[in-house]
């Protein structure tokens, strides 16, 4: 993805779905129908069935919305504000209840987002939350857009539709009987629906439909990063994990992409600030240094001194500092300047798996997508997945007993 992922990827039909009970008719002429008490459940039923079939394919199940603000939700000709008072939903200005569906027929629109599928919509602790089941390939053509531009080599976009369609069905496996398989962002891959597909990326899911990558007979964690900085960490640096196919792999290419090289500089105030705000109380910073790098040469250890004492960061704490900063990676140098302290670093992202511009500067000379897979996902199998085989392995639907459900 061209986006930082420096996070743990924890474990990230047209027609539309008819209201539950007799009574909901007349709210759906109006434009939506009044569920019952259970609607998300038989909602998530309608929506969830692993089986379900669009356009004679799996389903995906994307949480696309999640906010408390209004949004105009509903088909393209015709949408409908939506808004959110305590546990209900107000649908173009009227009280719906807790659960709504939109009448009518695809693509819809979310907010900005044009989608194909079926959507479903609730109210939940003061948010709005929306949640689209969409074609697995109609998924992947998107969120290879989403992720990578259109405008690169086929054989890189091939590599982009492989990686995205394997993620998700990890996902579904891992999220099995919950609400939804990833989120429409970054905390998942990014899915921006209809506005995202192109003639090429559309192109680079039907030369790889159903292909996937695995690992002893299972979809692999599939993830991918904008930029390595020359060299893949292991997901045990990032995440604490092994994944024996997420290897430490030399990358070339990469000089033309935007962030192989940058620079970052704060003055010692503003640092102290940061660091007091994150938990790391030594008064006015006095150095910084590196302790302990990882096998990858990324930051593992970062030694912080003050005017109170000495401090020293890793794993988690190390990250988020990194994030609040707005550091690219974690393959960086920390050096004193007149003012403050720079750092000088390379790549973007959390460096596991394929980066992108690698793959990208591999395709250009010359080299498939299969290689460029086998490349950044070292002892893993290309397979093609049969319709139901895919199907079998996205989420099922919660269990109404237990109350596994789950959106947030």
């Amino acid at each position: 993805m061209p986006d930082d992922r420096t996070r743990t990827p924890r474990w990230r039909s047209d027609a539309p779905v008819r209201g539950v009970a007799a009574a909901g008719r007349r709210a759906r002429r109006r434009g939506g129908a009044n569920l019952l008490p259970v609607a998300w459940v038989a909602l998530v039923m309608l929506l969830g069935c692993a089986t379900a079939q669009a356009k004679g394919g799996p389903e995906v199940r994307v949480l696309v919305h999640d906010g408390a603000a209004p949004v105009e939700i509903g088909p393209e000709s015709r949408p409908l504000r939506v808004a959110v008072a305590g546990d209900q939903l107000v649908v173009d200005g009227e009280a719906v209840g807790t659960h709504w569906t939109p009448a009518g027929r695809g693509p819809w629109r979310v907010g900005s987002r044009r989608l194909r599928g079926r959507v479903a919509v609730r109210a939940r602790a003061g948010r709005i939350q929306v949640l689209n089941r969409v074609d697995l390939e109609a998924y992947v053509a998107s969120t290879v857009g989403g992720e990578m531009s259109a405008s690169w080599p086929e054989e890189a976009l091939r590599a982009q539709a492989v990686a995205a369609r394997t993620y998700v069905l990890h996902e579904a496996a891992r999220r099995r009987g919950r609400d939804w398989d990833v989120s429409a962002t970054a905390v998942s891959q990014v899915y921006r629906g209809i506005s995202a597909e192109t003639d090429e990326t559309r192109a680079a899911t039907r030369a790889t439909r159903g292909e996937i990558l695995t690992h002893r007979g299972e979809p692999i964690l599939a993830v991918f990063h904008s930029t390595a900085g020359g060299r893949t960490a292991t997901a045990r640096e990032v995440w604490g994990e092994d994944r024996p196919y997420l290897r430490v792999v030399d990358v070339e290419g990469e000089e033309i992409a935007p962030h192989t090289y940058w620079r970052a500089e704060f003055s010692g105030d503003a640092l102290t600030g940061v660091f007091f705000a994150a938990g790391v109380e030594v008064g006015a910073l006095d150095s910084l240094s590196v302790t302990h790098r990882t096998r990858s040469g990324r930051v593992e250890r970062l030694e912080v001194r003050g005017a109170d004492g000495r401090q020293e960061l890793r794993g988690a704490s190390l990250r988020s500092l990194v994030g609040s900063l707005g550091l690219r990676s974690t393959l960086f140098d920390v050096r004193e300047t007149s003012s403050g302290f720079a750092f000088v670093g390379s790549g973007y992202g959390h460096g596991v798996g394929m980066s992108q511009w690698g793959a990208r500067a591999l395709a250009e000379r010359g080299v498939s997508y299969r290689r460029i897979l086998a490349r950044f996902y070292p002892g893993t199998r290309l397979e093609r997945w049969s319709s139901r085989q895919l199907a079998g392995n996205l989420s099922q639907t919660p269990s109404v007993a237990s109350g596994r459900g789950e959106v947030r």
